[in-house]
This record gives structure tokens, C-alpha cells and sequence, in this order.
């Protein structure tokens, strides 16, 4: 794994295939909602000026990055924002056994004429989901619909 990499796209023949990695599963699913954006539009081009908290929780790992990642999807969706910044705060089992995670994530409206439309996500698959642990760091593969 290249520290420098922050995700790539994987072959696919009709979704996104996403690997997103990080030194650590908060940094992963970090990336992870950086490489959604970026399937929607340039994450260069969007000023992190809105804050914005998340919260989530699941059962296990991999419904965890599909709640987080579904979350994002869902604010694009009714507030028409984009994101460009990503920061897990938290990522931990609360008292009743669920993961949670929180987060800050940064953007700004969405905007044709600055932020360059590229392809629709309609929803995040559980398809080929996987988390991977290598010494190294961690990988998350996902299929976004798209």
C-alpha cells in the first residue's frame, strides 16, 4: 500500500469500485467519503467552509462504513452540499456493544458552475464491500451505484 495514496478506482464494468486506504480504519473511511465526492465532482474545487457534525452507528464494520458513507450521501441529497474534508473523531463500541463513529466533515453548497458535475451516485453497495488489515494500514473496497 502507498502512504501517499489516499483511494484509487478499481475496474468495474457499470458502478465505481473504490479502495480507499489509510494508517488507520478512521483514516480509511475518511478517504472513503473523500473518493465518493470525488466520483460526483473535483473535491479540489470545494471550500471546506460549512461544518457540519456526523454521527453514526452499526453493528459491525462494514454496515458502519455503509451508515457513514450513506449519511454523506443523504446531507448531499437535501442540502445540495459537497464535501471536500473529512475528520472521524470518535470510532468506538458504545455501552450497548454498536459501533459508533463521529465526525466532522467540511463543504459547501453545491454549485454547476464551480464544482464540475462528473456522474451521479445513486446509493452505496454492500457488494465486494471489505475491510481489509495489513500492517501497513487499512483498506475499505466499496461499489458505489451509480
Amino acid at each position: 500500500m502507498n502512504a501517499e495514496k489516499k483511494f484509487e478506482f478499481l475496474e468495474h464494468t457499470a458502478d465505481a469500485y473504490v479502495a480507499a486506504y489509510g494508517s488507520s480504519l478512521a483514516e480509511a473511511f475518511e478517504n472513503a467519503a473523500l473518493a465518493m465526492f470525488e466520483v460526483m465532482t473535483d473535491t479540489s474545487k470545494v471550500k471546506p467552509e460549512i461544518e457540519e457534525e456526523v454521527s453514526v452507528e452499526a453493528e459491525d464494520e462494514q454496515a458502519l462504513l455503509y451508515s457513514w458513507l450513506e449519511d454523506l450521501l443523504v446531507r448531499f441529497d437535501v442540502s445540495g452540499r459537497v464535501y471536500s474534508r473529512f475528520k472521524v473523531n470518535e470510532l468506538n463500541r458504545n455501552s450497548g456493544g454498536k459501533l459508533r463513529l463521529k465526525a466532522k466533515v467540511w463543504g459547501e453548497p453545491f454549485n454547476p458552475e464551480k464544482h464540475p458535475q462528473k456522474v451521479g451516485v445513486k446509493a452505496i453497495t454492500y457488494h465486494r464491500m471489505e475491510i481489509i488489515r495489513q500492517p501497513e494500514g487499512v483498506t475499505v473496497k466499496f461499489i458505489l451505484d451509480i
